[in-house]
């Protein structure tokens, strides 16, 4: 905070923006804590229909269109290979947040806080390592109302959604099978028509509305958990958004797990009698 303006971060809400101090009003406690705790809510109830999903094997089609019996014995075991996601967020607070998601469902992730400015060239170097079936770019943006006037339809109006979409570009030039790379992009009110042109699966803010921090997470981790014989069911997962379908919108996609039998198994309890040569 300078002497006559603040800097306002959202503590649920990707909200960075600086204010004179005289603009501001105090919000009453009452009002923060509920606002906070509607918003804590729902993101318990998405993180729970993600859980679920993990202990749904039939949805898989476990047993059914795998060369098996529509009904397999008992004694049959599988294996799940989550898609492996890349993250990329201009907030490092946010990014643990989602890190932490990410490791209590079990999905393989790597995470790194980037400008919003740097993305492009972060991404050139790591997709080729990383080999993601997923990648996140998110951080802050919004519509930049200091302008004397501002087109909605104008990247140039965005704080930061021309990042995003060069951000994209690169994504989508490394991979350009939608399916192959599912790329979640943008932060609150980002151009969701730019993201979506320049090649992202699933984008916001259709409605050019503040996104709940955790929301572009849910759809990475949706689109790594849904089988690679399913597309994400787009009403299911707008849905369980924080944000609902005027923070983020998409396309149809598949989902990028496998499963495998039998079920991998731990080599150090395994006695092997050597063959005679």
């Amino acid at each position: 905070m300078t002497r006559n303006q603040a800097i306002i971060k959202g503590t649920e809400f990707r909200l960075l923006a600086d204010s004179p101090l005289n603009d501001l009003v105090q919000v009453p406690a009452t009002a923060k804590t509920e606002l906070g705790e509607r918003a804590r809510i729902k993101a318990a109830e998405s993180l729970t229909e993600l859980r679920k999903d993990r202990q749904e094997p039939s949805r898989f089609g476990v047993g059914h269109g795998m060369g098996m019996l529509e009904q397999p014995p008992k004694e049959v075991s599988y294996f799940e290979l989550p898609g492996k996601v890349l993250h990329l967020d201009g907030d490092p607070g946010y990014l643990n947040k989602s890190l932490s998601l990410y490791e209590q469902l079990r999905i393989p992730a790597e995470g790194y806080h980037v400008r919003e400015a740097e993305m492009a060239s972060v991404l050139y170097r790591l997709l080729p390592r990383v080999r993601p079936n997923v990648v996140v770019v998110t951080g802050h943006d919004g519509v930049l109302k200091s302008l004397q006037t501002y087109d909605l339809h104008s990247l140039s109006s965005y704080k930061n959604s021309q990042n995003f979409v060069a951000a994209i570009r690169v994504a989508r030039d490394y991979e350009r099978h939608y399916d192959a790379l599912t790329i979640v992009a943008g932060a609150c009110q980002s151009h969701f028509e730019a993201l979506l042109g320049a090649g992202a699966n699933f984008a916001s803010s259709p409605g050019r509305i503040l996104i709940h921090a955790l929301d572009p997470v849910y759809i990475a981790a949706k689109a790594a958990l849904t089988s690679v014989r399913e597309t994400i069911n787009l009403g299911d997962v707008l849905h369980n958004t924080i944000s609902g379908s005027q923070g983020l919108g998409g396309i149809e996609t598949r989902g990028s797990l496998r499963i495998g039998m039998p079920r991998l198994q731990d080599l150090s309890t395994l006695k092997v009698t050597p063959s005679a040569i």
